[in-house]
């Protein structure tokens, strides 16, 4: 199997297993603002794991800086509670071959969710612009794939797919 192939099952696992737990809810009602408290619990379930899965990574890299773990934390938050497993998978297999999209926009609910999955990095940080987090943490979600910030940016982009 291919490392691509068992990330993505690894991911895919993740998505149907993933909990948060009560632990967790206690340290980031220690560590964030009521507002992006709140920004965190309107998150996907998924994306709340995978969130605190990317903060873990940075922390165990000896990344600290609040606005790269705030980062981390909400980078996918624009996808939304509505993107659900089987949009991720078609938008994983489309990224991976292509050829997916057009047949994944034929089904009932997939454009919406794939708008939603393309457009995420910016409303993600325009999400966490209004919930009090700093520009810096914004530039960062927003260039999440392509990052402009050698250091804090290249962070994200390795702790986003190593989880």
């Amino acid at each position: 199997m291919s490392s691509w192939w068992a990330g993505k099952a690894a991911q895919f696992v993740r998505h149907v297993t993933g909990k948060v737990s009560e632990a967790e809810l206690g340290e980031l009602r220690r560590f964030l603002t009521r507002e992006q408290f709140a920004l965190f619990e309107s998150m996907h379930r998924a994306d709340q794991r995978h969130g605190l899965d990317v903060v873990a990574s940075l922390r165990n890299g000896g990344r600290h800086e609040r606005d790269l773990l705030l980062a981390g934390l909400f980078h996918d938050a624009g996808k939304g509670p509505r993107v659900g497993l089987w949009h991720r998978v078609a938008w994983s297999l489309h990224e991976r071959y292509g050829a997916v999209r057009s047949l994944a926009l034929r089904l009932p609910g997939f454009r919406d969710a794939f708008v939603r999955i393309e457009r995420h990095p910016e409303r993600s940080a325009e999400l966490a612009l209004d919930a009090g987090c700093s520009e810096i943490t914004a530039d960062l979600i927003r260039n999440q794939s392509r990052p402009r910030d050698p250091v804090l940016g290249e962070a994200l982009r390795v702790a986003d797919e190593l989880n």
